[in-house]
């Protein structure tokens, strides 16, 4: 326990040192809001971790959320009737649909329609901008687009509301889901891609009545204290969203899941059927390449390719004429349910499936020397499934000089998630060093101008004091300690800072692991899961990772990129960056390397982050 103490005071030095060497007591006891300030009074934006938290006040009577759904629906202007206009294609699951919803809306795209597509505030967190929940042909929609209707929404519900109603406007899950339908109405979209929040019945997006078709992309443990414990009962929360008559789609699951979501579209008369494999649409044809990488996109793309296809055929669409017949397969007779037709892929859909972007996932962004792999993951399985992809992608590149290639994670998690599972996880890539900051794009000073840096240095040692005197307290709380931040959405700098200081004991403490003989001795599969797809074992190494904290990420990234990154060019490194030994001896390195490959991953806040500061035409 003494050396992790004293890695986790090291830490604490350069945390307060240098990223946050010029915050005061003042600054460093401020709260810092995760919600960004209200448009107007009554109405703010909130994280999708306030969506979660408000999901779980009113799940008593799942029912009656929906009702009231459809009576703000009214109160906007609409009746769910409306909603059929859209030829909405509706898609849930606990992994991959959001690149579900990016391959299909792309696929379709590719055919001249004019698309609508929706991410849900409950699935995941918008990168940099709400914009981005709301797109037009792939796109964002514009700043003037999304003030017109986000005010003709407000003004709307605020002249319908009810005196006696104790509650005027609807939550901002659900006031944007509403602005979504009104965007795609008003802009006359040909079809809407609609990405389900949370599970799937009871999702304020399930009052669409008539989707042209449905997807139930990968199924797994998460939102438990939501949809339940089990992979089944989640399971009957995703099929919530089957209609009757509506076809619906699914990738292979447990036996358990799959098991429900049958039961579930009988129960309804809603045709399911089981997408098969990519490499049976491959068979006859070059292989198929997909705009986003990594191999658990291949099953996302085979429900994508069933979904536009089903599209097509049921909306008649001459698109559906260059389609080969189906021809039946020899899985049939293995499935529970019927499979999918297997069909070659048009030349639309092959170029689609090339062309398909979605930040922040398995997405790689390649600056002269950096190289930038950025992943949101944030479960073991999607972890697993990043690891995999990282290290292939690390296989496949291009060695760049004869200097020496370091390897960087830049890590962050948050809310109730298990940093311990998750970092355990990213040992096999061998990293050379690992930082560690919160989801803070930066910190900012409020000292006084005229204040002195001496001052200043002393009124940080005197955080840095207190801060490890509150890290004594907790060292023995420590396995149990979880900043809930997703729980209390206004978090000091000390708890985030605490958070991270604990990733990195973790992180040290299963570094000091790996080098012990044979702990990589045995692959680790998956259960199930194809061999090619396994963990492979690394080799045993003593030298230790360096690890590190910073107080935001533009601080980390500083440190990482030691100005070779030909777009993230910020003024000049705080005072004190290179405070830290292992902060010193690293940034020589990485000013010599000949490659540097930087893994960012454990939240898709902390990626949006990254991106905000590599990526600045996204925050216009």
């Amino acid at each position: 326990m003494s050396r992790a103490r004293s890695h986790l005071r090291a830490a604490l030095f350069l945390a307060a040192v240098s990223p946050c060497g010029a915050t005061t007591r003042t600054a460093a006891r401020r709260e810092l809001s995760a919600r960004p300030a209200p448009l107007k009074p009554g109405m703010e934006y909130q994280t999708n971790a306030n969506y979660l938290e408000q999901v779980k006040r009113q799940q008593d009577d799942p029912q009656t959320k929906l009702e009231a759904m459809k009576l703000y629906l009214a109160r906007s202007g609409l009746q769910v009737e409306d909603l059929d206009r859209l030829n909405i294609i509706h898609i849930t699951g606990t992994k991959g649909k959001g690149s579900t919803c990016a391959f299909t809306e792309r696929i379709l795209r590719s055919y001249g329609l004019k698309t609508g597509f929706f991410r849900s505030p409950g699935s995941s967190p918008h990168l940099v901008q709400v914009r981005e929940r709301i797109r037009i042909n792939g796109q964002p929609i514009s700043p003037e687009l999304f003030t017109k209707h986000f005010w003709r929404l407000y003004h709307r519900l605020e002249e319908t509301k009810d005196s006696k109603s104790c509650v005027s406007m609807p939550a901002y899950f659900r006031f944007l889901t509403l602005m979504a339908f009104h965007v795609f109405l008003q802009e006359k979209v040909d079809l809407a891609v609609v990405e389900v929040g949370i599970g799937g019945a009871y999702d304020c997006t399930n009052i669409i009545r008539k989707p042209v078709v449905c997807g139930v992309s990968s199924l797994g443990i998460d939102h438990t204290s939501l949809l339940g414990d089990t992979v089944e009962e989640i399971a009957w929360q995703k099929g919530g969203i089957f209609k009757h008559g509506v076809p619906a789609f699914t990738v292979p699951q447990l036996d358990g899941p799959l098991a429900v979501l049958k039961e579930r579209a009988e129960q309804v008369s809603c045709p399911l059927y089981l997408c098969p494999p990519l490499e049976a649409l491959e068979e006859g044809g070059p292989p198929l390449t997909l705009g986003l990488e990594g191999e658990h996109q291949r099953s996302n793309a085979a429900l994508a390719l069933q979904l536009a296809r089903c599209w097509l055929q049921q909306k008649d669409h001459q698109g559906i004429r260059e389609l080969e017949a189906s021809r039946p397969s020899l899985l049939q007779r293995l499935q529970r349910l019927p499979l999918a037709p297997v069909f070659q892929p048009t030349s639309h859909m092959r170029l689609a499936l090339r062309d398909t972007e979605w930040l922040g996932r398995s997405q790689v962004l390649r600056r002269g020397h950096l190289t930038w792999y950025l992943d949101g993951a944030h479960t073991s399985s999607s972890m697993q499934a990043c690891v995999r992809w990282f290290r292939q992608a690390l296989l496949l590149g291009e060695r760049r000089g004869s200097g020496p290639e370091v390897r960087v994670l830049l890590f962050n998690s948050t809310g109730d998630r298990d940093p311990e599972a998750l970092l355990k996880l990213l040992q096999p890539c061998q990293f050379d060093y690992a930082a560690f900051c919160p989801n803070l794009t930066e910190v900012s000073s409020t000292d006084n101008a005229d204040d002195g840096t001496e001052a200043r240095v002393g009124r940080c040692a005197q955080w840095t004091k207190a801060l490890a005197l509150k890290l004594n307290c907790l060292a023995l709380l420590l396995t149990s300690f979880v900043i809930a931040d997703q729980q209390n959405f206004t978090v000091t700098l000390d708890q985030v800072l605490l958070r991270c200081l604990e990733h990195q004991q973790h992180w040290n403490h299963l570094d000091e692991k790996q080098a012990s003989p044979g702990l990589w001795s045995t692959p680790s599969p998956e259960p199930g899961g194809p061999a090619s797809l396994r963990l492979a074992p690394c080799p045993t190494h003593t030298r230790s990772t360096g690890s590190l904290v910073f107080s935001c990420i533009s601080h980390a990234l500083q440190w990482i990129t030691q100005g070779r990154d030909p777009v993230f060019q910020p003024p000049s490194p705080p005072q004190g960056l290179l405070a830290h030994p292992v902060a010193g001896s690293g940034a020589s390195i990485l000013r010599e390397a000949a490659a540097i490959h930087v893994l960012v991953t454990g939240s898709l806040h902390l990626v949006g982050g990254v991106l905000k500061l590599l990526e600045p035409s996204l925050s216009q």
